[in-house]
């Protein structure tokens, strides 16, 4: 089931130097791209790096944590806000068959076309819809064998933005203004196997029942 695979993946930040079959790394890539977005703006592009001299890079980003470097690849998370372009997201929901009254309706509609919100809430509502897939090629890679860590302490206008590093890593990836780091996921296989040791609060600090502190007892 499921909720096994949930309960075994855990974040791994020792990898052997044993290399993902080409085949894996594109599955996993395969399950962000088929990850939910809504109204399929699919505001996300996802960048598998192998290069050892790019890895670097991408270990400076995020305050030289060693097993970004060390990983077998690194898949980067980018939010791209430019999906929400009138003209780029029209023809998306143009190709789900809506009416001109309805794309009207959506970009005249603060909650569903985050643009109109400004540029800060468009970058959040994209990052929001990254961590869909991020969690998608996750439990794909541990599907798979694989293990992985989120990367979520970087450089980037989300966090602490050191714009030398950070013009390094863009220039390196080929991004461009309207495209964001929001995370980054390494891959590999662990180099010492460890028994799933899984600390959460108690179930019922975090899931309620029809209202903030009320039991689910079944």
């Amino acid at each position: 089931m499921l909720i096994d695979l949930i309960e075994k993946r855990q974040s791994v930040r020792k990898y052997s130097t044993k290399n993902i079959p080409d085949n894996i790394l594109k599955n996993i890539l395969k399950a962000g791209y088929l990850a939910p977005s809504w109204m399929n703006s699919q505001p996300w592009k996802f960048i598998l790096v192998k290069n050892p001299e790019t890895k670097k890079m991408l270990s400076e980003l995020s305050g030289f944590q060693p097993h970004v470097a060390s990983a077998d690849a690194v898949v980067v998370c980018v939010a791209d806000t430019f999906s929400w372009d009138r003209k780029e997201f029209g023809e998306v929901l143009k190709s789900r068959g809506m009416t001109e009254e309805g794309l009207d309706k959506i970009f005249s509609t603060p909650m569903f076309y985050p643009p109109l919100l400004g540029k800060e809430r468009t970058l959040l509502r994209t990052v929001e819809q990254v961590t869909y897939a991020v969690s998608y090629m996750m439990l794909t890679a541990k599907d798979l064998g694989v293990d992985s860590c989120i990367i979520g302490a970087i450089s980037s206008e989300l966090t602490v933005k050191k714009d030398d590093i950070i013009k390094k890593v863009n220039e390196a990836l080929n991004l461009n203004d309207n495209q964001i780091i929001a995370t980054m996921i390494t891959l590999g296989y662990p180099d010492i196997e460890e028994p799933t040791h899984k600390l959460r609060k108690d179930f019922n600090q975090i899931c309620h029942f029809e209202k903030i502190g009320q039991k689910i007892d079944f």
